[in-house]
C-alpha cells in the first residue's frame, strides 16, 4: 500500500482535478502503470506474477455477501430450547442439558453441537417467546430427563395452592407444556432464597395480576410485594393507575 500511495501521489501531486470521477480515472492509470513496471529483484511485473501464480490459485467469490455474526455458548434447557437475546429457540430434544454454540446474525440463529449444525431459525426480536421446530420435539410428547409436568405439579403443590395454580396457568399458556419448564424451574428455585411461605404468597399475587413469568415472581419477592398476601390482606380490586403516583401512601 505504501508503494502504491507514494507512486500515485508522486505522479499526481501537481495535477488539479475538478470531479471525483476524473480523479479516479487518473489513479486507475497510475495503478496500471505500476503493475506493469518490472521489479528489479524479481525481473517480473506485478501483473505477470498475478497471472502466473496468484490467479490460478484464486477461488470463486462467495455466492452471498459477508454477514457479521456473534457466537454464544449456551446449555440446552429441559424444554429443549436455548435462550438468545431474550428469545428461546428449539434444538433436537436429544441435546437436553448439552452445551451448544449459537451463531447469531441480524437475520438467522444457527445452533451447532460439536461442530455440526443441529438447528437453524429466523432471528426473532420478540422477547420471552419461543420459536419451535416440530421435528425437535420428543415424539408423542415423551418426557426427557427427570423433569415432567406431573413432577413439576407435585413440587408446586408442596409449596402451596397458589404456586400449583400458577404452574397450571403457565403450562396452559404454552403450545406445549415443556415450553413452560424453564419458568417453573426458576420459580421453584426462588424457594431456596425466600422460603415456601413467601413464594406461595408471591404466586398468589402473580395469579391475581396475571403475572406468569419467573421474572415477575422474582420481582414481587424482591420488592416485598408479597407481604399483604402473607398477612392475609390482599389489596381489594386492581391497582389504581394514576398519572401522578406519589408512593404507596397516596392510594389505598
Amino acid at each position: 500500500m505504501q508503494i502504491v500511495q507514494r507512486f500515485v501521489l508522486a505522479r499526481l501531486r501537481n495535477r488539479r482535478f475538478f470531479s471525483l470521477d476524473e480523479l479516479n480515472v487518473a489513479i486507475r492509470e497510475c495503478v496500471c502503470d505500476l503493475n506493469a513496471k518490472i521489479m528489479r529483484k524479481l525481473g517480473k511485473s506485478r501483473r505477470e506474477l498475478l497471472e502466473t501464480i496468484e490467479r490460478p490459485a484464486l477461488k470463486a467469490l462467495p455466492t452471498e455477501p459477508y454477514r457479521y455474526a456473534e457466537w454464544k455458548r449456551a446449555r440446552v434447557a429441559p424444554d429443549y430450547h436455548v435462550e438468545i437475546a431474550g428469545h428461546f429457540y428449539s434444538v433436537p430434544s436429544r441435546l437436553i442439558r448439552e452445551v451448544v454454540e449459537a451463531r447469531i446474525t441480524d437475520t438467522t440463529i444457527e445452533i451447532f453441537y460439536r461442530g455440526t449444525r443441529v438447528a437453524s431459525h429466523a432471528f426473532s426480536p420478540v422477547r420471552n417467546r419461543h420459536t419451535t421446530i416440530p421435528e425437535h420435539m420428543p415424539s408423542a410428547h415423551r418426557r426427557y430427563a427427570e423433569w415432567t409436568p406431573a413432577r413439576l405439579m407435585r413440587e408446586a403443590e408442596k409449596i402451596g395452592p397458589a404456586t400449583l395454580a400458577l404452574f397450571e396457568a403457565i403450562m396452559r399458556a404454552k403450545p406445549h407444556p415443556e415450553q413452560g419448564f424453564r419458568a417453573c424451574l426458576g420459580i421453584l428455585r426462588l424457594a431456596k432464597g425466600y422460603g415456601v411461605e413467601r413464594l406461595d404468597a408471591a404466586c398468589r399475587r402473580g395469579n391475581d395480576i396475571g403475572a406468569r413469568s419467573y421474572g415477575s415472581i422474582a420481582s414481587i419477592l424482591k420488592h416485598g410485594l408479597d407481604r399483604a398476601y402473607r398477612e392475609g390482606q390482599p389489596p381489594e380490586g386492581p391497582p389504581i393507575r394514576h398519572g401522578n403516583i406519589r408512593g404507596r401512601g397516596y392510594y389505598h
